[in-house]
C-alpha cells in the first residue's frame, strides 16, 4: 500500500510538471509576449502585470470556497478541472483581445485555487507522519522540473530576436498548451486514496452535501484565527510575494535591461532555468534527506533559504536598474555594464530559497495539521495568492529597489514567524513524548 501510495506521489508530480511547464514558462514570458503584441496591436492594451494580479486575486477570493467544492468532488477531479483553466488559459494568447486575457485569467484564478488545494490533500493522503517530508520534496523537485523544459524551449525560440514576432508566439503557446494537455492525462490517471482516520478531515465523517461544504468552510474559517495559523500566514505571504517576484518580475527585469547583453530577451529563459535548477536541487536534495530534516526541525532549512533570498535580492539591487521591470532601459545600477552571470546567479538562489520555504510549510501543513488538511492547504493558497496579487498590483507603479525593500522587510518577519511555531509544535511533541513515558 506504501509503494501504491508513492507511486500516485510520482504521477501527481509528473502531472504537475507537465501542466505548470505551460503555465510558468507564460508567467516568465508573459509580459514580454503581451509588450511584443502591443507594438504590433495598437488596440491590445493587456498587460502583463495586470493579467497575474487578477489571477491571483481570483485565486485567493476562490480558496475559500475550495474546500467545498472538494468536499463534493473530491481532490482528483478537482485537481482535473483545475487544470483544464490552466489550459484554456494558454489558448487566449493565440487570439490577442484584452478582455479576453483578463477573463481568462479571473477563470484560470478559480481553477488554481481547487488545482492546489486538492494537490494538497491528495499529497496528505498519500503520506504519513514518517514519509510526509520525503513526498514533499519529491513533489516539488518534480513540480519544478517543468522550469527546464518550457525555458529551454523559450531560450531557443527567442534567441537573437529584439521583439517576439506572431509566428514565434504561435509556435511557444502551442506547444506549451499541448504539454498542458499531457499534464491532464496524468492528473486523470491518479487512483482514488481512501480516507485515512490519521489523515483526513473529521468534517467528511459528520457531514454529507451542501451541510458538508458549509461545514469545510467553516472550519477553515476557524483555523485561520488559531494563534499558529496566524503566525504561519505571515510566512505565506511573503512566499506569495517572492513567488511573484521571481516569476512575472525578475525576469522581465533583466529582458528589459538592454546593457546586460547584445540581445537580453534571450536571457529570460536561461533565468527561468537557473530558477528552476534551485527548485529542483532544493526539493531533491528534502526529498532524500526527509527523515533527517524531519528529526532535526524544518526551522534549519527555512533559516537557509531566508539568507539565500537576502542575499539574492542584495546582488540584484547591485546588478539591476530601478526603472528595469517597466520597459526597454538603457539605465544601470552599481554595476556598469550589468552583469549576466551575477543575474543567472540570484536565479539560482532565489529558485533554491523558494523551495526551503516551501516544501518546509508543505511538510508542516501535511505533518501538523492532518486533522484538517482540506482547511490548512487552502488557507496557505488563500495567503500566498492575495501577497501575490498584491505585488503583481503595485509591480506596475513600484521600481526594482522599492520592491526588493519589501521583500527584505516581509522575509524577515515572515522567517522568524514560521521559526516561533515550529518551535512550538517541537515542544509539544516533546511534552507528548513525556506523557507516553
Amino acid at each position: 500500500m506504501m509503494d501504491m501510495k508513492f507511486l500516485m506521489i510520482l504521477i501527481l508530480g509528473v502531472g504537475f510538471m507537465f501542466v505548470f511547464t505551460a503555465f510558468q514558462t507564460m508567467c516568465n514570458i508573459e509580459k514580454t509576449i503581451l509588450d511584443s503584441i502591443s507594438q504590433e496591436d495598437e488596440i491590445f492594451k493587456g498587460e502583463g502585470y495586470t493579467s497575474l494580479a487578477i489571477i491571483y486575486l481570483f485565486f485567493s477570493l476562490s480558496n475559500w470556497l475550495a474546500p467545498s467544492f472538494i468536499s463534493f468532488t473530491g481532490p482528483r477531479v478537482a485537481m482535473v478541472v483545475g487544470a483544464l483553466t490552466y489550459t484554456a488559459f494558454m489558448i487566449t494568447f493565440m487570439f490577442p483581445s484584452t478582455v479576453l486575457l483578463y477573463v481568462g485569467s479571473a477563470v484560470l484564478g478559480l481553477g488554481a485555487s481547487i488545482t492546489w488545494t486538492g494537490q494538497g490533500t491528495y499529497l496528505a493522503r498519500c503520506s504519513e507522519s514518517s514519509t510526509i517530508s520525503r513526498n514533499s520534496g519529491v513533489f516539488w523537485a518534480l513540480l519544478q522540473c517543468s522550469m527546464f523544459i518550457g525555458n529551454l524551449f523559450v531560450y531557443y525560440q527567442f534567441q537573437d530576436k529584439t521583439q517576439i514576432d506572431k509566428e514565434t508566439r504561435n509556435l511557444v503557446i502551442g506547444v506549451l498548451t499541448l504539454i498542458a494537455i499531457l499534464g491532464i492525462v496524468f492528473l486523470a490517471a491518479l487512483r482514488f486514496m481512501a480516507d485515512n482516520a490519521e489523515h483526513d478531515n473529521e468534517l467528511e465523517q459528520k457531514h454529507t452535501g451542501c451541510g458538508h461544504a458549509m461545514y469545510a468552510l467553516k472550519s477553515a474559517g476557524q483555523l485561520f484565527f488559531t494563534k499558529k495559523m496566524l503566525l504561519l500566514s505571515l510566512a505565506f505571504f511573503y512566499t506569495g510575494l517572492e513567488l511573484s517576484f521571481f516569476s512575472g518580475v525578475f525576469g522581465s527585469a533583466i529582458g528589459f535591461t538592454t546593457k546586460i547583453a547584445e540581445t537580453p530577451k534571450e536571457i529570460v529563459g536561461l533565468v527561468g532555468i537557473c530558477i528552476g535548477a534551485g527548485e529542483v536541487f532544493g526539493g531533491g536534495l528534502f526529498g532524500i534527506l526527509g527523515n533527517k530534516t524531519t528529526r532535526y526541525g524544518r526551522d534549519p532549512i527555512v533559516i537557509a533559504g531566508y539568507v539565500m533570498h537576502m542575499a539574492a535580492f542584495f546582488m540584484t539591487f547591485i546588478n539591476l536598474p530601478n526603472s528595469a521591470p517597466f520597459k526597454d532601459t538603457t539605465d544601470i545600477s552599481y554595476l556598469d555594464p550589468p552583469s549576466a552571470p551575477i543575474a543567472l546567479i540570484c536565479a539560482f538562489l532565489l529558485g533554491l530559497g523558494d523551495a526551503c520555504f516551501n516544501t518546509q510549510i508543505y511538510s508542516m501543513l501535511g505533518g501538523e495539521y492532518v486533522n484538517n488538511a482540506v482547511g490548512a492547504f487552502a488557507l496557505f493558497k488563500f495567503t500566498q495568492s492575495v501577497a501575490a496579487a498584491i505585488s503583481f498590483f503595485y509591480s506596475s507603479h513600484f521600481g526594482l529597489y522599492v520592491q526588493l525593500g519589501i521583500l527584505v522587510v516581509t522575509g524577515t518577519i515572515g522567517t522568524i514567524a514560521f521559526v516561533f511555531v515550529e518551535w512550538g509544535f517541537k515542544r509539544q511533541h516533546r511534552e507528548q513524548e513525556a506523557l507516553e513515558k
